[in-house]
């Protein structure tokens, strides 16, 4: 398979022409991954206070568990900010999950292992035919 001028140029999901808006999109999730463990945090935390006899233990859950809280705020509202977060606006955040799930189903569908991954027929020549072939 040699290319030639008139073969089109396939673009494929690596091309940086598909990552317009890719660096937004990987700071979004990773902000909504940040809030879902923050959460966690909080209510992990909050378990083990109500689990915890000894008052020096329940004196440091309950600060975990205050700090935990600001965490889970201050991405809030920088998500908000941000608008990648519409906890008062259900309709926008159920359009911005739509999107979400749809953007998730079409990386799904990509073909990161292709069949043939032979590179043959990529190069004009052998790599040593310069110094006479199987000789080199």
């Amino acid at each position: 398979m040699t290319l030639s001028q008139a073969d089109p140029v396939k673009m494929d999901y690596v091309d940086p022409a598909n990552s317009l808006n890719m660096p937004e999109m990987a700071d979004m999730t990773f902000a909504m991954d940040f809030l879902s463990r923050a959460k966690e945090g909080v209510r992990s935390t909050a378990a083990a206070l109500t689990e915890t006899v000894s008052p020096e233990a329940r004196a440091l859950l309950r600060d975990q568990l205050r700090q935990g809280i600001a965490l889970h705020q201050e991405i809030s509202e920088l998500m908000i900010r941000k608008k990648w977060f519409h906890p008062y606006e259900l309709p926008e955040q159920y359009r911005l999950d739509l999107l979400s799930a749809g953007q998730t189903l079409e990386i799904g569908k990509l073909n990161l292992f292709p069949g043939d991954t032979s590179r043959k027929g990529m190069f004009d020549r052998t790599p040593d035919e310069h110094k006479g072939g199987s000789m080199a």
